[in-house]
């Protein structure tokens, strides 16, 4: 424990001083030494640099201080319980946490030197293990995601699995800078308060309940998901915001323990609808299009957005109220009711008065933003390029500026590791690991000789949970889809039944992991789910909405005579 003595000594001049190791002598003049009273301590601070101050500022270490009538000596002097010298505290390691990334190298190692199977090539092979070996790793996390996708980005082009230009080529990819972009958005969004404004009406609407909150939320997304084709814009750009700022304004925050009290749930909830909602339209989801395409191509049959509608929204609207039910019983909010909050909400909507400029700049941001993802195909602007639009709006206004902009870091991080996946999965198609997969798959169903329900069965479980080594919907559909529609109807299951099933599945197996869609990575981006709780609530949603959509959704299907 570190102490200051203060001893007495005769020193000529108050304004010499000489440093020495571990003390500082202070000398003071004749007129001070004159001066025997201990105020005198206090009063000749006021002479010395700012060397001696922190020494002088405490009262306690003034008042132990040996004054004697023919001067004065100031020594700090070190000291320990036993007397000795202190140990300096040892750092902290700063690196990997070594248990989860020996677990993720042994899971590549081990993999690497697993003989390769009959038809598949040696390059898919030895990149299937780097990627597992990142899977794990992102699950384990022995450093941060992005780090853990570097190292497997570098990992595959060491061995030369990859060439730089293919392990990074996703970084090309719209999807990944959609979903930066979100965060941005978000920023100005909280930033100028316009977030607090909308999240305080929806509140003084619903707050009373998490539930009907929640509610609120998931309904309001699936309304507008017909209209914007981009599952991605519409977590990012729209509901991360605001359900970001509904959990600040009810006290939900980040890394201060209050994660459960709503964010944790209705992050969690927004994001198994989403994948809902996607599954409801044709055009819900970018590669839902895809899907129709590859079914006329396979079995030469149209799928229209009004037969897509029909036979969608009756499980669509039973998995919607069922999943956040279901997530509030099993993972509740530790805040269930709040009667007074919409009358805090009203009272903190009069506090915040009129809008602001720079709430009006981001309001009219948002809504050229969405026009665009809604309009924007008639003139040829994507979704990216519509958000690359509404944030330099924001930047040249200053509502955001690029500093903030480099300071979220959670939107860089997304950025590096969900690329990265996309990149490994989709050179894992190129290479053709997923059609020696779908061959396999269709060897093996077919020869066990059953019916084609239960047969169809197998194949859906498969399609569906295969989706754990893919980063995209699109990337599974067209490397998957066309094969397992053949087979499907091979075995006897009627060919738009089939094909329609398996669209539907497409979007909701992005439920399963924080990487399947594009909504996943913006909202378990937010921080408020641990990845253990996400995949394990992922999978457990996942049996939800397969028996849904099987069971209710195939009485349905039934009474609309698609089997």
């Amino acid at each position: 424990m570190a102490s200051l003595a203060f001893t007495a000594a005769p020193l000529p001049s108050l304004r010499s001083r000489t440093a020495v190791s571990k003390s500082l002598l202070l000398k003071p003049s004749p007129r001070l030494q004159a001066q025997t009273r201990p105020a005198t301590l206090r009063t000749a601070a006021l002479g010395f640099n700012k060397t001696l101050s922190p020494l002088i500022a405490f009262p306690k270490l003034a008042d132990s201080a040996q004054l004697r009538s023919s001067g004065l000596t100031v020594k700090a002097a070190a000291a320990t319980t036993g007397g000795g010298s202190i140990t300096p505290a040892k750092q902290p390691w700063q690196g990997a946490a070594m248990k989860p990334l020996i677990a993720s190298i042994a899971t590549g190692v081990i993999l690497w030197f697993v003989p390769t199977p009959a038809g598949v090539t040696k390059n898919a092979w030895q990149l299937l293990a780097i990627f597992l070996a990142t899977i794990v790793g992102i699950i384990t996390q022995p450093l941060p995601l992005g780090a853990v996708a570097l190292l497997g980005l570098g990992a595959s082009v060491l061995t030369k699995t990859l060439t730089f230009a293919a392990a990074f080529s996703a970084f090309g990819d719209p999807i990944p800078w959609l979903i930066a972009l979100a965060f941005f958005f978000a920023r100005g969004f909280i930033k100028t308060g316009l977030g607090n404004r909308i999240a305080y009406q929806f509140v003084s609407l619903f707050g009373s309940s998490s539930l009907g909150l929640g509610y609120s939320l998931v309904f309001s997304e699936a309304l507008l998901a017909p209209a914007i084709p981009s599952v991605s814009a519409r977590a990012g750009g729209i509901f991360l915001p605001l359900v970001k700022s509904l959990c600040v304004a009810c006290g939900s925050n980040v890394g201060d323990g209050t994660e459960g009290k709503l964010g944790s749930w209705l992050m969690l909830t927004c994001f198994q609808t989403s994948v809902i909602s996607s599954a409801m339209f044709l055009t819900a989801m970018a590669a839902n299009p895809l899907s129709a395409n590859l079914t006329f191509n396979t079995i030469k049959k149209t799928i229209g957005w009004t037969d897509w509608a029909t036979a969608a929204i009756v499980p669509g609207i039973v998995s919607l109220i069922v999943v956040p039910l279901l997530l509030y019983l099993i993972y509740p909010p530790s805040v269930k009711s709040s009667p007074d909050a919409p009358k805090l909400a009203k009272e903190r909507l009069e506090k915040m008065g009129p809008m602001t400029k720079n709430e009006t700049i981001m309001a009219g941001t948002l809504f050229l933003t969405v026009g665009l993802w809604i309009f924007g195909g008639m003139i040829g602007v994507d979704a990216v390029t519509a958000a690359i639009l509404g944030l330099s709006v924001l930047l040249v206004t200053g509502v955001v500026t690029w500093k903030e902009c480099l300071a979220e870091s959670v939107a860089w991080d997304t950025l590096t590791w969900f690329a990265a996946l996309i990149a490994m999965a989709g050179y894992l198609n190129k290479y053709g690991l997923i059609s020696w997969f779908s061959e396999t798959v269709v060897k093996f169903v077919g020869g066990l000789g059953l019916g084609w329900q239960p047969a169809f069965g197998i194949l859906v479980l498969l399609y569906f949970y295969s989706h754990y080594f893919f980063a995209s919907g699109a990337a599974h559909i067209g490397a998957m889809f066309t094969a397992f529609l053949s087979v499907a109807s091979a075995l006897g299951t009627p060919p738009y039944f089939a094909a329609m099933v398996l669209a539907f599945l497409s979007n909701l197996m992005g439920g399963l992991t924080h990487y399947g869609i594009g909504s996943a990575p913006v909202f378990y981006g937010a921080g408020y789910v641990p990845l253990a709780q996400w995949w394990g609530y992922g999978f457990l949603m996942s049996v939800v909405n397969i028996i849904i959509w099987l069971g209710v959704g195939g009485v349905w299907w039934k009474f609309i005579g698609l089997w």
